[in-house]
């Protein structure tokens, strides 16, 4: 369960509102109106708590599972033990997620640390920036001239936003974040300790490194959450943009001019290189690694610890250092594994 020191539970809901959120039918005898205070795993969950289950490693869980209720993908529904509301869905692992935020409201996004409503003691609020209503600014933060945030919107003890940088409505922004040279949208959540836009890594090599001077923003659509320790480049001669519904992980970097379309993922550790594309719905897996100057098209997937070293079609699934496409990385994985097998194997024959 939740600890309620850190999540408050919103009320409750039915089991006729839970089923009609997640678009299931209640099973024959099950009482609409009993109520599930909370959610839990399946290993600890209790009477009152929801729960769910869409992966076969977890079945003796389901077998074993006290929930008072549990979504549950077709497949394993039969699993549920007699004393558990087996609540049948498509995508159990979704609809939990939609009931979670009923239950757990204040978990969608950071809140104020101090409790602040409107600006707390000890912020510093520069007399030129402009604030809606409903706005709160926690201890230590700094908002420069000519900033712009919209109501809704927190900002974390310590973090900086710079002159001129614009924030949307209903924002979250950590503490210890610093903001530059960056328009944001609405519902955006940057998590504590991340930097945006601060100089891209731009220099004119020679005798002695003679730096550009980087005179792009970073445009953060709306519905974009970027992690803990993230750092966004401002673009160099063209802006940096991150596309709406867009999920960036912890300490990923993203370097200047980078463009990157809706709704990609990006895992943590990844590492994108300066005027690269990321079309829409693109996702990298962790500590990827993407060079310069590339398009990287809609709907394809690396796999982790690859390098990106040449465009990506669209719809593509690559893998490897060079990356390539996953059937031929397979293979020569494949090939290599029988090749130090065989080269084993005759050493041993040698040595015998």
């Amino acid at each position: 369960m939740s600890d309620p020191i850190f999540f408050t539970a919103a009320g409750g809901l039915t089991l006729a509102e839970v089923a009609a959120v997640a678009g299931a039918t209640l099973p024959e005898g099950a009482d609409p109106d009993f109520r599930l205070d909370g959610a839990a795993p399946l290993e600890s969950a209790g009477p009152g708590e929801l729960a769910y289950m869409d992966n076969a490693r977890y079945g003796d869980a389901l077998a074993a599972t006290r929930a008072g209720a549990c979504l549950v993908s077709p497949r394993f529904a039969a699993r549920c033990p007699a004393g558990t509301v087996s609540l049948i869905s498509r995508d159990p692992y979704r609809a939990y997620a939609v009931l979670l935020s009923r239950l757990h409201p204040d978990a969608l996004r950071p809140g104020s640390q101090f409790g602040a409503r409107g600006i707390a003691p000890g912020a510093h609020v520069h007399p030129d920036a402009r604030l809606e209503e409903g706005v709160a600014v926690d201890p230590g933060a700094v908002v420069g001239p000519g900033a712009e945030i919209g109501t809704g919107t927190v900002i974390g003890p310590n973090a900086v936003i710079g002159p001129g940088v614009r924030i949307g409505r209903d924002c979250a922004i950590g503490a210890g974040t610093t903001l530059s040279h960056a328009l944001l949208g609405n519902r955006v959540i940057v998590h504590p300790g991340a930097r945006l836009g601060q100089d891209g890594f731009g220099f004119a090599m020679g005798a002695s490194h003679l730096k550009v001077p980087q005179i792009g923003r970073v445009i953060v659509q709306d519905d974009v959450e970027i992690g803990a320790n993230t750092t966004i480049d401002r673009g160099a001669s063209r802006d940096t943009v991150i596309g709406e519904g867009t999920k960036i992980d912890n300490l990923v970097q993203i370097a200047h001019n980078v463009v990157i379309g809706r709704h990609c993922v990006i895992v943590s550790g990844v590492g994108i290189s300066g005027s690269t594309t990321l079309e829409d719905y693109v996702v990298l897996g962790g500590q990827v690694g993407v060079v310069g100057h590339l398009r990287i098209g809609r709907g394809s997937q690396i796999a982790g610890s690859s390098n990106v070293n040449r465009d990506v079609p669209p719809g593509s699934r690559w893998g490897g250092t060079p990356a390539k496409p996953v059937r031929a990385w397979f293979r020569e994985l494949t090939t290599l594994a029988r090749l130090a097998e065989r080269s084993g194997k005759d050493a041993a024959g040698e040595e015998a």
